[in-house]
């Protein structure tokens, strides 16, 4: 078996990590019920992975099955979860940073590749950044989407 092509491996590598946030905001709201930011995220980290895919089957590539669906733990609390999210976008940027160098050669990828880096830095990242303390009755989580109580055991109504 020959060593995937750069491209090939870049993609893959990029789709494990959006499957990897997909599944992780999936338990995030399995646990906590329709939160934000998470709600919203997830349906973009779909796109995500929707792209991706795409772009493998484009070129021919097998798509590979999401070895994390079902099988993340979500943390145990709502400001855990978005601090983890934090990080995971922050990881984000720089896994494409390092992957764009990979598929320099191929517009089509950089493209997808930075409309996917641009929609974590300038979307993603603050809106877990906003989740984190944020309090309303003394419940954490939420990222700020609304405001006036209702929280009952730290989900949103």
């Amino acid at each position: 078996m020959t060593a995937p092509s750069p491209i090939h491996q870049a993609l893959l590598e990029a789709l494990d990590d959006e499957y990897k946030a997909r599944a992780t905001y999936a338990a995030v709201i399995d646990r906590f019920g329709p939160v934000r930011p998470f709600v919203n995220i997830i349906q973009s980290e779909q796109r995500h992975v929707n792209a991706l895919q795409m772009l493998l089957r484009q070129r021919g590539f097998a798509i590979p099955d999401d070895p994390y669906g079902g099988r993340v733990k979500a943390p145990d609390t709502l400001d855990q979860a978005c601090a983890l999210g934090v990080q995971a976008e922050v990881e984000n940027a720089a896994l494409y940073d390092r992957l764009n160098r990979l598929v320099a050669h191929d517009p089509e990828v950089v493209t997808v590749f930075a409309n996917l880096q641009r929609a974590s830095q300038e979307n993603h990242l603050p809106a877990f950044r906003r989740g984190i303390g944020w309090t309303d009755g003394g419940e954490a989580g939420c990222g700020g989407g609304h405001r006036g109580g209702g929280h009952r055991g730290g989900r949103c109504p």
